[in-house]
């Protein structure tokens, strides 16, 4: 397996700290509000990340933060006029609830950046120590000239930074490009007490103490959007190896921008839209085909007529699927002929070519198309189970019984509720056999309504 390195600009050999098992940890949200379709993108990579890496029967840590206290919780807080505390709340939940609904596996661990503050403190005492961080009223700064190597993630060049940061000049600061390891909280802040007074850590401390505790001074793979390259990941390397005397992490992985309409995504440009707005109108898995269908380094354009394609992409792949009736037979043990071990070949081949799961993900259309036209049932029902096993790799098909049952004897949910309004429409003219009759004839093929006060709803019959 190759993947390709930030750090070093090329693709390498994969080769875990621990044989057979793999440490990873991918930047989590701030939680100052519900996060926006560009945010799912690494979510739902390093998902399939993860899914790919246990395939090959790896044993794998993954660890996603959460950053539940900074400047934007704190905005947040007086435009909500919400404690902080609450602000992160709220949407600590909304994320599980988003993640949830994207159909994206939780992490192993999920630290919260408050829980962590006293190790936040003892790194940047370390850093004083060893000269690499001082004190100004209170606040505190990393001093990159001291470090070695500073801008190898980036390949930006300090003298650089310095200059362009000189436009906004902190005038407590060394260099103009030295960045906060802790904060002089103003009055009303949340605080934290320590040797500098009352403040709170910098984003950039948070990430290095929470991914050593749960892996160790140096890990396999650090991964988050190409936005993280710098400062945030610069940052980090820093600090972590200005302490440890060693790598952070061995492999960096950073997925593409994500435009709308070919233009950055911003409320001002009225193209902003959360995970939650897409998800009224698209399915979890629709939104995943459209991500999975491009390199995840590439950028990726989100427009209308590519989110409708991936939705109809998804529905050919289930067509294939109720057109062989896979319930009927899912519990059967494929036996996999020569071709189909050549298929996982050519599947496993794409995804050890640095996670290219647009090449893998057009492996299922070939699966679908014979599925629907093989040459027995019996080659139908192993192209049936392998579309399934690898589809599941990259997340589809989860929950698969249940959601092929909706489209039970091909009866669609909408159809469903089509003939859920005749019958009310029916019931209002008070024909009452006809009304029974739809209700009837939806039991006989396994839907059952139940008359509501807030209105009729459907279940499936197990």
């Amino acid at each position: 397996m190759k993947i390709f390195n930030t750090l070093n600009n090329k693709k390498e050999e994969f080769i875990p700290v621990e044989k057979k098992h793999v440490k990873m940890y991918v930047c989590g949200p701030t939680v100052y509000n519900y996060f926006h379709i560009g945010n799912a993108r690494p979510l739902i990579f390093f998902d399939v990340v993860r899914n790919y890496l246990q395939y090959l029967g790896y044993k794998v840590t993954f660890v996603r933060n959460i950053t539940d206290i900074d400047d934007k919780l704190i905005d947040q807080s007086i435009r909500e006029n919400i404690p902080v505390k609450k602000i992160a709340e709220k949407y600590i939940k909304a994320f599980y609830e988003d993640c949830d609904a994207l159909e994206i596996k939780p992490a192993d661990h999920h630290p919260h950046a408050t829980e962590f503050i006293g190790e936040m403190i003892t790194l940047i005492r370390k850093l004083e120590k060893i000269d690499m961080a001082y004190e100004v009223n209170g606040d505190v700064y990393f001093d990159v000239s001291k470090a070695e190597g500073y801008g190898k993630l980036s390949g930006k060049k300090l003298e650089d930074l310095q200059a362009g940061a000189r436009v906004q000049a902190n005038t407590q600061k060394r260099n103009p490009a030295d960045f906060t390891l802790w904060k002089t909280a103003k009055p009303g802040e949340p605080f934290w007490k320590s040797p500098w007074g009352e403040g709170r850590p910098g984003w950039h401390t948070e990430c290095v103490v929470m991914s050593n505790k749960y892996l160790g001074e140096t890990f396999d793979i650090h991964g988050g959007g190409i936005d993280l390259v710098f400062p945030h990941h610069e940052n980090e390397i820093a600090q972590a190896e200005a302490v440890n005397n060693k790598p952070l992490a061995n492999y960096w992985m950073h997925n593409g921008y994500l435009n709308i309409d070919g233009k950055k995504m911003s409320k001002s440009s009225n193209n902003f839209f959360t995970a939650r707005d897409i998800l009224k109108r698209y399915s979890a898995e629709a939104v995943r085909f459209f991500f999975l269908s491009k390199h995840y380094r590439s950028p990726i354009d989100f427009n209308e007529d590519i989110i409708n394609e991936s939705s109809q992409a998804v529905k050919t792949l289930y067509s294939a699927l109720e057109n062989v009736d896979y319930l009927s037979f899912k519990d059967e043990k494929p036996n996999y002929s020569k071709n189909q071990l050549s298929i996982i070949n050519d599947f496993k081949a794409a995804m050890d070519d640095d996670f290219n799961t647009a090449k893998a993900i057009s492996i299922f259309y070939k699966l679908a198309k014979s599925i629907k036209k093989g040459s027995s049932l019996e080659e139908q029902k192993n192209n049936a189970h392998l579309l399934v096993e690898l589809g599941n790799i990259l997340g589809f098909f989860q929950n698969l019984d249940q959601k092929l049952r909706k489209n039970l004897n091909g009866t669609s949910e909408e159809l469903i509720n089509l003939l859920i309004e005749y019958r009310s429409n029916a019931k209002k003219e008070k024909n009452w056999s006809f009304a029974d009759k739809i209700r009837d004839d939806l039991k006989n093929l396994g839907i059952e309504l139940k008359d509501t006060p807030k209105g009729t709803k459907w279940d499936i019959i197990s």
